[in-house]
């Protein structure tokens, strides 16, 4: 019998021997672990990640310069809230605003006297709580209807005709309103030809408010359920079997079960709509208003428009438009802040 390098007569290794090759392979496996660790936690130089992601910037590029043009340079003509704008001062607007008069807050104090701007304001809030209330929770309700729906040949019909109306202009959609519910509308012909009096919603000051909310509801609730649709699907199924197997039902495991996977979408969806109070709508609004006079219509962004372009007062009109968009960036900061306070994320993390 031939014995190897190392090893005794009975056959058996040294301990040594059996020890060194798994310290050897232990220390190169503990040196090759070192530079990793250290090149993961390093900082990737600009090259590379050019490099790396310069055919998805070429391609958001046009987007960016889009949102920087139209969506940031015009906020430097913020400037004129505090000058008394004449764009007649010079040949053209942009020339005037350096030959403009400073007159400092002087707006502001114009708008909080103004009785019309409290006025405004009131229809702006008021609208925004009637659609925070009757309108956010519609496409959460639409969301878990079609989620529960098994074929998809129907889903997929149903999602479509609810998406369909959030195509169709204020215009046409004021329209439909009009033909239904006006005073020469279906609903009032048919009750005055069976002898009833008929009756005209779209001419009613009192019941505005409900009629665009209802209007808003109808355009964009079928639209709204695509991101809960999206965070839905997400939710494994395996979840909803072991609730089933453990007794619960179809109402707890919605409440169990599908709520909580919608928090955190529900969370950042409320934020922003917070954020957005003071912007309730502008051409749905200013298509309605000789129909129902400036007292149940005006909003705080058909109050800019009628001041600045009608008017010809920019500078207060830059003002309110100023001082509302501040209120909305409050909005975003105070309700994020209190989604982290009931544990979700929010907007930003903390």
């Amino acid at each position: 019998m031939s014995l190897t390098a190392g090893s005794r007569p009975d056959g058996t290794r040294p301990a040594a021997v059996v020890e060194e090759p798994r310290a050897a392979v232990a220390g190169a496996t503990a040196k090759e672990s070192v530079p990793r660790r250290t090149a993961k936690a390093g900082k990737v130089p600009f090259r590379v990640r050019w490099r790396r992601d310069r055919a998805l910037i070429l391609m958001t590029s046009p987007v960016i310069a889009l949102l920087l043009l139209f969506n940031y340079v015009p906020l430097l003509g913020n400037v004129v809230a505090f000058q008394d704008y004449d764009p007649y001062v010079s040949s053209n607007g942009i020339t005037a605003v350096f030959h403009s008069p400073w007159v400092g807050v002087e707006q502001f104090s114009r708008m909080f006297d103004d009785p019309l701007f409290w006025s405004a304001t009131k229809n702006t809030i008021v609208l925004f709580v009637l659609q925070l209330v009757l309108f956010f929770p519609v496409p959460i309700a639409l969301a878990l209807v079609i989620n529960s729906v098994i074929r998809p040949r129907v889903r997929a019909v149903a999602q479509a005709i609810m998406y369909l109306p959030h195509f169709f202009s204020w215009v046409l959609v004021v329209t439909v309103f009009q033909q239904i519910l006006g005073g020469a509308g279906i609903i009032a012909q048919t009750l005055e030809e069976h002898g009833w009096s008929g009756f005209d919603l779209m001419t009613d000051a009192d019941l505005f408010k409900y009629l665009v909310t209802a209007q808003a509801v109808w355009k964009d609730a079928g639209w709204g359920i695509i991101v809960f649709l999206a965070a839905l699907s997400a939710v494994s199924t395996d979840l909803y079997e072991a609730a089933a197997m453990d007794g619960a039902g179809r109402w707890r495991r919605m409440w169990h079960v599908t709520l909580p996977a919608l928090r955190p979408v529900i969370a950042l969806l409320l934020v922003l709509r917070v954020g957005d109070a003071l912007s309730v709508g502008f051409e749905q609004f200013l298509l309605q208003r000789d129909a129902v006079g400036a007292g149940a219509s005006e909003v705080l962004d058909t109050y800019v428009w009628n001041m600045g372009i009608q008017n010809g007062d920019f500078s207060y009109a830059a003002a309110v438009g100023l001082a509302k968009g501040l209120i909305g960036v409050c909005l975003v900061l105070g309700a994020n802040k209190f989604a982290h306070l009931l544990g979700e994320q929010g907007v930003y993390k903390k």
